[in-house]
């Protein structure tokens, strides 16, 4: 019998080292809080891991590696989810060969994001199955299992991790594991692989047939696990931490913990829930346990709609199951986030106020210049959307304005989405002052300085080619495109962007000056060779 470890791990952690005993042969994803040590743990490891441009590109690579009947894992945040669904809602008609899971990491309370959507409703619409660990130890141990049934049921997998498991450190229990790669070999099947409609057509009745099967596994043998209450009062359903916090509410009731999600095991949720006389479900995020029970006929309480928002606490759970309503989770005063002292952006944007300019904005640490005292951004919605909502702005505002509006992006979000719409500002070019701003801090600043296409280093900092944003915008025919470094070159910077704002050339500017926290790293492991 080999060996028992333990070890205290985060979720992120845990999840790593899962996918590295499964025999994962490549992890790939694009950085997003709280998913982004998954893939920065499973290099250090020893696996072989990547940062792609996005996450529906990582997605597709992570498909091809499942297609090769190898193993793959690939990791987002809940709105990178958004990016890749195209990808997702087809695979799971076209299956894998080998095994792709997904890890999925959502934001109750948006510490870090611009929405709090549930993973689960878009998995449910796309027929795809989901894991919901509670803790590390689940995180570990339904990564393994994902690796399992994606095998099993020729299948993308999820896992739906939160930021409380992906970030909370818990004891985990693992066996010495000697790693052994599944072989990779091509087997060419035309109609699982090619999804034209009439190869479609079947695959989607595939797919149902998968999910019945799959349901009726989760129904006998799932990792689900009923705990019998003290009395027949009370019973909760829940998944993932609300579980945690559940249990601590409510230590005497009966606890349904669902592990896999959907398919949901409604039959064995029911039958557990008719020994009760009060049923309550308790989860983070969309009602998505409420109504899908509700709608096959289980009586469960309706969840308030005040429970929706934000992350759960026990004495959250407390006051929504004495049905107290005037419950408010205390508010603690923090200082508001801002840029650091000396980051080039607060330069950069010093030129955007002086002008009055109506700055179409992007994702990134910049973003924080939307704040006092700069109040310098005015809008900001998705990754690479600056450009786009710039465009449409500038093509119906009177003259006077759109000659003021300008485009932010940082590098890497323009890696990630900003090139299509920068082909859309050259294919169809608003009529009056296309001026296109990239501040480059040579970085993934705001999940902490990883590597991009751009940086000349890959995931492990080793050398890459470096893609050059002047290149690009060159060969797709931008008509200007020039360089500034910021903090000294402000004024140069304002002069400029005030004579092509009174034109009508596109023109792309770039504000490229280093990170200061990347730039300390980057010196570092150039003294050291790398």
């Amino acid at each position: 019998m080999s060996d028992i470890c333990r070890k205290l791990l985060s979720g992120n952690e845990a999840i790593a080292l899962g996918a590295l005993h499964s025999g994962c042969a490549l992890g790939v994803g694009y950085p997003g809080t709280p998913s982004t040590e998954i893939l920065e743990t499973f290099s250090i490891l020893g696996g072989s891991a990547e940062w792609a441009p996005n996450e529906k590109v990582a997605a597709e690579v992570a498909l091809g590696v499942a297609f090769a009947g190898s193993n793959s894992l690939v990791t987002m945040k809940h709105v990178g989810f958004n990016v890749a669904q195209d990808l997702f809602f087809t695979a799971s008609y076209s299956g894998v060969q080998g095994a792709m899971v997904a890890v999925v990491a959502d934001d109750p309370g948006m510490a870090s994001s611009q929405n709090e959507q549930d993973t689960r409703s878009l998995a449910f619409a796309g027929g795809l199955p989901v894991l919901e660990p509670a803790d590390s130890q689940e995180a570990y141990d339904f990564t393994k299992l994902a690796f399992e049934y994606s095998r099993r049921w020729s299948i993308p997998f999820i896992i739906r991790t939160t930021t409380r498991i992906a970030h909370s450190n818990t004891i985990v229990e693992y066996p010495e594991t000697s790693l052994k790669l599944p072989k990779a070999e091509f087997v060419r099947d035309i109609p699982a692989r090619v999804m034209v409609p009439g190869h479609a057509k079947p695959a989607h009745k595939k797919l149902r047939a998968k999910l019945a099967e799959m349901l009726k596994f989760n129904e006998q043998e799932g990792p689900n696990v009923a705990i019998d209450g003290d009395s027949d009062e009370l019973c909760i359903i829940s998944s993932g931490v609300a579980f945690q916090h559940a249990r601590e509410a409510a230590p005497h009731a009966g606890i349904f913990k669902v592990g896999l999600s959907n398919p949901l095991p409604v039959s064995k949720i029911a039958e557990f829930a008719k020994k009760y006389k009060r049923c309550v479900t308790v989860e983070e995020g969309d009602p998505y346990l409420t109504d899908r029970l509700r709608a096959e006929g289980i009586n469960v309480e309706p969840r308030a709609e005040k429970w929706r928002f934000g992350e759960l606490s026990v004495d959250k759970v407390k006051a929504q199951l004495d049905g107290n309503l005037e419950y408010e989770p205390p508010v603690y005063k923090s200082k508001p986030p801002q840029l650091c002292n000396g980051c080039p952006h607060v330069f950069s944007f010093k030129p955007l106020v002086n002008l009055n300019c109506i700055v179409a904005g992007d994702i990134g640490c910049y973003t924080l210049a939307a704040m006092k005292p700069i109040s310098g951004m005015d809008t900001q919605i998705c990754m690479g959307a600056s450009i786009g909502m710039g465009i449409g702005l500038r093509k119906v505002l009177p003259e006077e304005q759109a000659r003021k509006v300008v485009s932010v992006i940082g590098d890497s979000t323009f890696m990630h989405s900003g090139l299509t719409g920068l082909l859309e500002m050259v294919y169809n070019p608003p009529a009056t002052a296309p001026v296109v701003v990239v501040v480059d801090n040579s970085t993934t600043a705001m999940t902490g300085q990883q590597e991009h296409p751009g940086t000349g280093r890959k995931l492990d900092h080793s050398p890459a080619y470096a893609v050059s944003i002047e290149d690009v915008a060159k060969a797709i025919g931008v008509q200007n495109v020039v360089v500034f470094k910021p903090v000294t070159e402000g004024e140069k910077f304002q002069k400029y962007l005030e004579e092509k704002l009174a034109t009508n050339e596109l023109t792309l500017i770039i504000l490229r000056q280093p990170c200061l926290l990347a730039a300390a790293g980057i010196a570092k492991r150039k003294a050291a060779g790398k």
